[in-house]
């Protein structure tokens, strides 16, 4: 038995969940999504819960159930209450700033790095040295923190780069004069 995908998902008001055959469309506050149901999930509303079933009990009926499960349940956070993702960025002269759908970063290179802020996400810069990624899809939220993350990763001598807001680097000892 799946133990992810037999848990109910809860609606919360304001939110507006119609389920089909074959997707789920969830709208909310902060938008409209649509989850796709692989064959054999089905998805019925109960009041203000959400159940997902499962045709039969084959082991990939059974992942594709827990999975589905927690696809759905992220629509219904996503279009509620939406996800967000912090980052720091760490480094003397290091900077960034919001032109547009670009985000400009100064990172130490010889150039300044320039990145394309999907439209599926919003970015947002407070001060010169904090990045917030916000939107309604996990997926492409956490997405766009990595890539903006692996332009300049943390360094583990200095600690210099763009980390994750709670991420702990594990610092190594320089060398040593002998």
């Amino acid at each position: 038995m799946s133990r992810i995908g037999e848990l109910p998902i809860p609606v919360p008001s304001g939110v507006k969940v119609s389920p089909s055959e074959t997707e789920v469309r969830v709208e909310g506050p902060k938008g409209k999504t649509v989850q796709a149901l692989p064959r054999g999930i089905g998805c019925v509303v109960e009041g203000d819960t959400l159940k997902l079933s499962r045709a039969n009990n084959s082991k990939n009926m059974r992942a594709l159930h827990g999975l589905a499960r927690s696809l759905v349940a992220n629509a219904v956070t996503g279009t509620s209450s939406g996800f967000t993702k912090e980052l720091q960025i760490e480094g003397i002269g290091y900077r960034a700033q919001l032109q547009g759908n670009e985000l400009n970063m100064t990172l130490g290179f010889s150039h300044p790095v320039i990145y394309m802020v999907p439209d599926t996400v919003k970015v947002a810069v407070e001060g010169q040295n904090k990045i917030s990624v916000s939107g309604i899809d996990r997926q492409a939220v956490g997405q766009v923190a990595a890539e903006i993350r692996a332009l300049k990763p943390p360094e583990p001598y200095k600690g210099k780069g763009i980390r994750y807001a709670n991420e702990q680097v594990k610092r190594k000892v320089g060398k040593t004069g002998a």
